[in-house]
């Protein structure tokens, strides 16, 4: 099958970063062994990520996520600390990694994860020499968050990236799960079918690498579907860029005006004067006019807007809302200490 590879900073040998994502006993583990198998025969580095065996089975017992759908804190540490090791290898190949004391990674299982991927150099060669590298990343990355995170380390060392979903009812997980040595709670495959978002090309550009595998029934029978279109798009691309431009201006205007009604009422309590409230008010909503300016004019006018992917709407709002926040607070103070 192919895969999406670019020339990256490991040598500038040909690399990729695949992230295999689903339920629970969906057939992650069994297609990444089959992906080995098949990348050796074609001279490939491939190695697995296998979460599950690179964090401690203490922090397990802390991944079920809290009710608003939050993972919880510690989880999120030693996901980062696998990445890191990831970032580690990329940048020196032959060293042994520095494993971060706080998280406590698996030592021997990175080790192994590791171990096929490094390639001595021999004499004269050139980094175009080198093998392509593959590493494929086991686990279920249920949140589009999850997945983000590989993307962005992809895209820092420009290297490939990838998506496979093992799509798989849920009876047959739980079914498959029982038959496990070590068996997950049932009600930790329950809760995650509720919060598990597939790749989602058409909201989500990063993901236009991404194939869908149907794993219910036999894994080497399943059925392959590309989960981006083929056609091109990038007109659709742009209204929809524009949406979330629209989409932006418009949610951070909804939050700087309840900014503003807040930033009132704390001047009200500090018992500011009729005349300096008027004065307020003005300031901060010329303020307000003046951010949303500068950001629909930097939205829909700046050349990498065009080009980049995706705008990430919750993200930017907050981005800019935070930018307001420290302007009113700034504004708010020069009134009260003015009252005085």
């Amino acid at each position: 099958r192919k895969l999406a590879f670019n020339s990256g900073s490991v040598g500038r040998a040909a690399a990729c970063l695949c992230v295999l994502c689903g339920l629970p006993a969906a057939g992650k583990s069994t297609l990444a062994r089959e992906v080995l198998s098949a990348a050796a025969q074609r001279g490939w580095r491939a190695g697995v990520v296998p979460y599950d065996d690179l964090i401690p089975e203490h922090a397990f017992h802390t991944r079920v996520m809290e009710a608003d759908g939050a993972i919880p804190n510690s989880w999120k540490l030693h996901r980062e600390a696998v990445l890191r090791c990831v970032e580690q290898f990329l940048e020196k190949p032959q060293v042994a990694a520095e494993l971060p004391d706080s998280c406590q990674i698996n030592g021997s299982a990175w080790e192994q994860c590791i171990h096929t991927l490094r390639q001595p150099e021999a004499s004269g060669s050139s980094p175009a020499d080198q093998a392509p590298l593959l590493f494929l990343l086991d686990d279920n990355f249920y949140y589009p968050s999850m997945r983000y995170e590989v993307h962005q380390l992809a895209k820092k060392y420009s290297l490939g990236f990838c998506q496979v979903y093992l799509q798989c009812d849920l009876e047959s997980c739980i079914s498959r799960n029982q038959t496990r040595s070590e068996p997950i709670p049932t009600e930790v495959i329950l809760e995650m079918v509720k919060r598990l978002e597939s790749p989602n090309p058409q909201k989500n550009s990063w993901e236009t690498n991404s194939i869908s595998l149907n794993t219910t029934d036999d894994l080497s029978k399943c059925d392959i579907n590309p989960l981006s279109p083929a056609e091109d798009n990038t007109k659709q691309k742009e209204v929809d860029r524009l949406t979330c431009a629209t989409s932006v201006v418009h949610q951070t205007d909804q939050a700087c005006r309840r900014h503003i009604s807040e930033a009132m009422k704390t001047a009200r309590e500090n018992q500011v004067r009729p005349e300096h409230m008027r004065s307020l008010a003005a300031q901060l909503n010329d303020s307000k006019a003046a951010f949303l300016h500068n950001l629909r004019r930097r939205l829909f006018k700046e050349a990498s807007f065009a080009q980049e992917e995706d705008l990430d709407v919750e993200r930017v709002v907050k981005r800019a809302v935070d930018v307001f926040d420290h302007e009113k607070t700034e504004i708010l103070l020069r009134v009260i200490h003015e009252n005085k």
